[in-house]
């Protein structure tokens, strides 16, 4: 009995305790919730009647709260101020308490709907509590907002204060993104390093980075783009093959090439596979600069690496070449492609973009017999059928070698086998035409392609008009214009200057000022050149009022009038007496900084021989051999003599003649001229005979004039055997 009696009790406390802890549990748990909810309905009174003391003894003194009962209540007081008051009263009665994070975390997710809550708080926690720990919510909802509001040197900050195991992917991936957008790729190097290295989101972190990188190049120093690349690589991180060639064909249209060198072979020196496209946007890159050798180099790493270069690689390699002018080369590169030449075959068929590359490059060095027989090739040995490109290159060729009519034969060969010819073909066969005189023929092309439906452009009516010009045939050229213009097509400044160009020369001024007004209601701008030949055309026609109005407009647009402003200015003013203001031109063209050029002496020393004062010619002629550096012409030396023999002073233009020889000025068939002119004034038959011989001794051959002037005077005095022998070339004194 006694030991039954003993071991009840013993047996009660076995079989209860299991059931006390459930319920000291439970007790627990509804302690600590009604502790949460009588501190909520505590702190839901107006700040100001805070029972300070009861809150912090049921909170602080009383039974020890989780962290999850500082969130719950200060998420249960569904206010930001409450929520902002209630962190100020825990900070200030226990500003280590473990669960400020819990609160400062709640009160973030409150304000989360609100940017400038959330920086209130954030700003409340740097000055105030910057220890803090920070929750992973917490962190994120900050950084989330500091984002938005672009606070980098803030984000930054929050970061290096951040506990390794905060440091999220997203995070990271955020805070990198921010700094790359402000162009801080040294601070987004630190942040990369600050990552924990075994972490997934590495290649999302890899996307932002090259992403930024593609689009936001520009902004960052050489180095730490490629520190940037190198860094990720280090952590097993690439850009794929679109975002390396891309990247690598922007830096190399920055001009960058160096740094594309850096970032491509930085990809490859870590391991990654690179494609051809990647190293044909590198290989474009020095092509442009013209580094021949480092394209060599970057090819015999390609095949190192066993990187297959592709039709592309070899149309890069074809296209520089042949823009350097090393045609042989861009063939010896185009034979080794298809194994001629004792190279072995990479297995890679030309395309027709190559084909036509070096077609044209051909064509550009006159070689076309060269081009030609490629294009027989395309014809008959090579998958590749020549198009449209293929005949304009060979057509474009043969019209700038002067080889109108084998340009027109391929033109019909074209036609012939199916190949249609496009506006293309249309412009460089009239622009060929009109450049080689053959004006009307390419009328009758244009008109003939317009029957087949291919409309001519703004480039077809530049070439007609600018033909049309050159040969003074001004009413066609108008005619042209208009045309043009119902046509639809938007003339150019070509176009324009072109016809002001004709008309002034042409001496239709009042034509020139209406293509003017269009021109400029086309949006264009009169240019020096125009300038000069508007002055040039309105001198001409002694307008000199509409002269001074364009100096005034040139001065207005900031035009400033060069060397022929000047000399058609001094020339105009000399032939009109007006020496005077001729004279302050002059000086005016110094002030300016531009010397007088032989054009400008030539310009005043006529102007005083057509007034008949030769003496004061002379006088700039010398002052011009002396003091300035611009030696006289033959046509100065000619208008000198000339001036001097009508002035029957044969003589001293004979010794003027002599000077010239001394000064290695070559006397020309006009130069003799004017002196066998003045002999025959002054019957000095014997001086005639002399320049006669001269001219053989010279070889100059007598032109028209010369046969007028010496047949009728040597008929005359019985010399016609003399006559017959100069011609044949013999001496006759």
């Amino acid at each position: 009995m006694s030991m039954l009696a003993q071991s009840k009790p013993i047996s009660r406390r076995i079989y209860r305790l299991p059931f006390t802890g459930r319920h000291c549990h439970c007790d627990l748990e509804n302690a600590a919730a009604s502790v949460v909810s009588r501190a909520v309905s505590l702190l839901r009174a107006p700040s100001k009647q805070w029972d300070d003391e009861k809150l912090e003894s049921l909170l602080l003194k009383g039974s020890p709260l989780s962290s999850d009962d500082f969130l719950q209540i200060t998420l249960q007081l569904s206010s930001i101020p409450k929520s902002l008051q209630f962190l100020k009263f825990l900070t200030a009665k226990a500003p280590c308490h473990p669960s400020l994070s819990s609160v400062f975390q709640a009160s973030l997710e409150l304000a989360s709907p609100h940017p400038n809550s959330l920086l209130r708080l954030h700003r409340f926690r740097t000055s105030t509590i910057p220890t803090l720990p920070l929750t992973s919510k917490s962190a994120s909802l900050l950084f989330h907002c500091l984002e938005n509001a672009q606070l980098v040197d803030d984000s930054l900050l929050l970061f290096n204060q951040l506990h390794p195991s905060a440091k999220s992917p997203q995070l990271c991936n955020g805070l990198l993104r921010m700094l790359l957008n402000s162009g801080r790729a040294g601070d987004a190097i630190h942040v990369l390093d600050e990552m924990p290295k075994q972490n997934s989101g590495l290649p999302a972190t890899g996307e932002v980075v090259f992403g930024e990188l593609i689009r936001k190049r520009r902004s960052f120093p050489d180095e730490e783009v490629v520190g940037l690349v190198t860094k990720l690589g280090e952590c097993g991180v690439f850009p794929d093959a679109f975002k390396l060639t891309q990247l690598v064909s922007k830096l190399c249209g920055d001009r960058k090439i160096g740094v594309a060198w850096e970032v491509l072979h930085s990809v490859m020196r870590l391991g990654s596979a690179v494609e051809a496209a990647s190293c044909n946007a590198l290989l474009t890159g020095l092509g442009r600069q013209r580094d021949i050798k480092r394209m060599n180099e970057l090819l015999a790493e390609m095949k190192e690496r066993r990187i297959k270069p592709s039709v592309v690689t070899f149309g890069i390699l074809v296209n520089h070449f042949c823009k350097a002018g090393r045609i042989d080369e861009a063939l010896q590169v185009f034979d080794g492609m298809r194994g001629k030449g004792g190279s072995s075959r990479v297995g890679v068929e030309p395309d027709v973009v190559l084909f036509n590359t070096l077609i044209d490059g051909l064509c550009k060095a006159g070689r076309e017999a060269d081009g030609l027989s490629l294009l027989e090739e395309m014809k008959m040995g090579s998958k590749t059928r020549p198009n449209s490109v293929t005949y304009n290159c060979l057509i474009d060729g043969f019209c700038k070698a002067g080889n109108i009519d084998r340009a027109q034969e391929l033109f019909r060969c074209m036609n012939e086998e199916g190949v249609r010819p496009n506006v293309v073909t249309l412009n460089v066969l009239v622009d060929g035409m009109c450049k080689h005189g053959r004006v009307h023929r390419a009328v009758e092309l244009f008109n003939e392609m317009k029957g087949k439906g291919i409309e001519g452009n703004a480039a077809t009516y530049t070439a007609l008009i600018s033909a049309f010009c050159g040969v003074n045939n001004i009413d066609k050229a108008m005619k042209c214009f208009e045309e043009m213009l119902s046509s639809g097509c938007s003339a150019d400044a070509i176009v324009y200057y072109s016809l002001i160009s004709g008309l002034s020369i042409s001496g239709r001024m009042n034509d020139a000022r209406v293509i003017v007004s269009k021109l400029k209601q086309a949006g264009f701008r009169l240019d020096r050149a125009c300038y000069n030949v508007l002055i040039s055309g309105f001198c001409k026609r002694k307008k000199l009022e509409s002269v001074y109005e364009l100096l005034n407009e040139m001065e207005e647009t900031g035009v400033k009038p060069d060397t022929v402003t000047y000399n058609t200015l001094i020339s105009f003013l000399g032939k009109t007496g007006d020496f005077a203001t001729a004279g302050k031109v002059m000086e005016m063209m110094v002030k300016e900084g531009l010397k007088p050029s032989v054009v400008t002496y030539g310009a005043v020393i006529h102007a005083y021989c057509l007034k008949k004062h030769v003496d004061k010619g002379m006088k700039i002629f010398r002052e011009m051999c002396s003091s300035s550096k611009v030696s006289p012409n033959t046509v100065i030396y000619n208008i000198l003599i000339d001036a001097l023999c009508k002035n029957n002073d044969v003589e001293k233009a004979a010794s003027l003649m002599e000077e010239m020889k001394v000064k290695g000025v070559r006397p020309n068939t006009t130069t003799y001229n004017a002196i066998l002119k003045g002999a025959r004034d002054k019957k000095m038959l014997q001086k005639a005979f002399e320049l006669m011989d001269k001219m053989v001794e010279d070889a100059c051959r007598p032109d028209y004039i010369t046969m007028e002037v010496l047949t009728e005077w040597l008929s005359a005095v019985g010399e016609i055997e003399k006559l017959k022998r100069f011609v044949e070339g013999y001496l006759v004194s």
